[in-house]
C-alpha cells in the first residue's frame, strides 16, 4: 500500500509557495511573500483531536499575510485516498469552523483531490433546518485534470509530484509500469532547470511515492549513475543514496505501524497508550507484517498486546546476544 500522505506533507513543507503557484495561482499572487509564513502543525493537531475525525491525511495549516496587510490562516487539506470519501466536505467544514472558532482569523480551506474517480468533485458543504442554512464552498483541484505529458519540463516541483502520484496510482492496475515511469520521471528532473538540491529532494519524494522491487531499484540506480556520467556531474552522492534508501525503509515501517493502529482502532475503538508505544518500538518490517495480520485476527487487545510483547522480548534477547558476541571479540 503506497503511503501518499507523508510525501505530500513533506513536499508542501519544502515547497509551500510552489504548491500554491501550481494549484492555486490567484491565491499565491495575493500573499505577501516578503513576510514570513508559518506552519501551524501543533495547532492543527489540536484541532484534529477536538473534531474527533480519527483520520490521517496530508493536512497543513499555514499562517500567511496578504498584500493588504491582513493576517490570514490557510487550511490546506490534501485528499490522498485511493477512493472518494463521502464525509470529505463535512470534514472540510468541521476543520474550517473549528479554526475560526478557536482563533477568530479568516480561513481559506483548499482541497486537492488525488483519487481516481473523475466525477468526484466535492466543493460544497450545506446544512439546512427550518429556514436556517449553513453553506461552505471551497476551491478544489483534481489531479486527474492535469495532462502528465504536458508537465514533463515544468520546473515547478509539484509538476513532478503530480506525475509521480499518478504513476503510483497506475501501478495498481499495471505493476510493471512503475519502473519505466519512475526512470522517465527521474531523467526529466535533470532537464527542468532545477538546482542540485531540488533534484535530490524531488528524487527522494518520488522514490517515496513510487516504490519498486529491490531488483528494479538497483537497476534504476545503475541507470542514474550512467546518466550522471554522461552529464559529467554526480547529482546524487553515495551518502545521499544511502539516506534515500534508509528513508524509504523508514517510511515503510511508519506506514505499517500506522496501518496496524488504524485497524485496531476500527476493531476496538480506544487504543491504550501502552499498545501504541509497543507498536512504535517495533521496527522490523517482517515482524510488523506479522502484527498487521494479528491486528485483523486477534480476538482482543490483550491478545494482540501479548503477541507484540513476545516479539519485543525476542528482539531484546537477540540484541543482548549480539552485544555479548561483540564483547568477546
Amino acid at each position: 500500500m503506497t503511503d501518499y500522505d507523508s510525501p505530500w506533507k513533506e513536499a508542501i513543507s519544502l515547497y509551500f509557495r510552489d504548491f500554491l503557484r501550481f494549484f492555486f495561482p490567484l491565491i499565491e499572487a495575493d500573499i505577501d511573500w516578503e513576510r514570513r509564513f508559518e506552519f501551524l502543525d501543533t495547532e492543527l493537531q489540536k484541532i484534529k483531536r477536538e473534531t474527533e475525525t480519527g483520520r490521517r491525511e496530508a493536512d497543513k495549516l499555514v499562517k500567511v499575510w496578504r498584500h493588504n496587510g491582513e493576517e490570514t490562516w490557510v487550511l490546506i487539506h490534501i485528499e490522498v485516498q485511493s477512493q472518494p470519501q463521502p464525509e470529505f466536505a463535512e470534514r472540510m467544514y468541521l476543520y474550517h469552523s473549528r479554526i475560526f472558532d478557536t482563533y477568530r482569523r479568516p480561513v481559506a480551506s483548499l482541497g486537492v483531490l488525488a483519487d481516481k474517480q473523475l466525477s468526484w468533485r466535492p466543493n460544497r458543504y450545506e446544512r439546512e433546518l427550518w429556514g436556517c442554512r449553513l453553506i461552505l464552498e471551497f476551491p478544489i483541484v483534481k489531479l486527474l485534470d492535469y495532462n502528465v505529458n504536458e508537465l514533463e519540463n515544468d520546473p515547478n516541483p509539484f509538476a513532478a509530484i503530480v506525475q509521480a502520484h499518478r504513476a503510483a496510482q497506475m501501478m495498481g492496475q499495471n505493476p510493471q509500469s512503475g519502473y519505466e515511469s519512475k526512470l522517465a520521471l527521474v531523467k526529466s528532473l535533470y532537464q527542468r532547470g532545477l538546482t542540485r538540491e531540488d533534484i535530490v529532494e524531488l528524487f527522494r519524494l518520488i522514490d517515496w511515492l513510487i516504490a519498486l522491487p529491490e531488483t528494479e531499484e538497483q537497476l534504476l540506480w545503475s541507470e542514474i549513475e550512467s546518466l550522471e556520467k554522461e552529464r559529467g556531474m554526480p547529482y546524487i552522492t553515495s551518502v545521499e543514496r544511502f539516506g534515500i534508501e534508509k528513508g524509504r525503509l523508514e517510511g515503510q515501517i511508519t506506514q505499517r505501524q500506522e496501518d496496524i493502529l488504524r485497524i485496531l482502532e476500527v476493531r476496538f475503538e480506544e487504543i491504550p497508550g501502552e499498545i501504541r508505544e509497543l507498536v512504535g518500538k517495533i521496527e522490523d518490517i517482517e515482524v510488523l507484517g506479522t502484527l498487521l495480520v494479528q491486528s485483523v485476527t486477534a480476538q482482543s487487545l490483550e491478545a494482540f498486546e501479548s503477541t507484540a510483547s513476545q516479539y519485543i522480548a525476542q528482539e531484546t534477547l537477540e540484541n543482548m546476544g549480539e552485544g555479548e558476541d561483540e564483547t568477546e571479540v
